[in-house]
């Protein structure tokens, strides 16, 4: 049984409104989401083996606190390629995933990771998890899927959990 984690960059700062997007940090509340998230990761031992993270200041910074809750050190990979881009392009970067990786965490941004979030949850995910996808994927929000296959087959997958900040703390 393979583990897809797809989180949400944290919350980021717009007290600069010249800053380029790609260079916008976190927010002191996506400091404080961000390490949630990361405790409640540890907690539940969802823990990667590659991390996929999108080279955009936020999303390094999300993964930087994220990483520091957890126990274990996965191979990591910043790639500009999970910047601004689609579902079908995130999915592309999973299916290209080590196949000896059982677990796989992508950090990155909306649209495209809540799309593939939807897009991935197929007829067998827990119906809690499902109406709180639908609700809403806000910053900080992580989807668990579960499947059976490789990676570069996964079309679909069960969703277990969709877990938002708000609902943790």
């Amino acid at each position: 049984m393979k583990q897809l984690l797809l989180l949400r960059h944290a919350k980021s700062s717009w007290d600069d409104p010249d800053l380029d997007d790609f260079d916008r940090p976190l927010a002191e509340r996506g400091v404080k989401a961000a390490r949630l998230m990361g405790r409640e990761l540890a907690a539940r031992d969802w823990l990667p083996d590659l991390v996929l993270v999108s080279a955009a200041l936020r999303t390094r910074d999300t993964w930087r606190l994220v990483a520091a809750e957890l126990s274990t050190h996965p191979r990591i990979a910043f790639t500009e390629a999970l910047y601004g881009v689609s579902a079908k392009d995130i999915l592309n970067q999973v299916h290209q995933a080590d196949p000896s990786c059982g677990s796989l965490l992508v950090v990155g941004h909306n649209p495209g990771l809540e799309d593939l979030a939807k897009q991935l949850a197929g007829s067998g995910s827990e119906p809690k998890a499902r109406k709180r996808l639908d609700e809403k994927f806000p910053t900080s929000a992580l989807a668990r899927f579960v499947f059976e296959g490789d990676w570069p087959g996964l079309s679909v997958a069960r969703l277990t959990h969709c877990l938002r900040p708000k609902d943790l703390g």
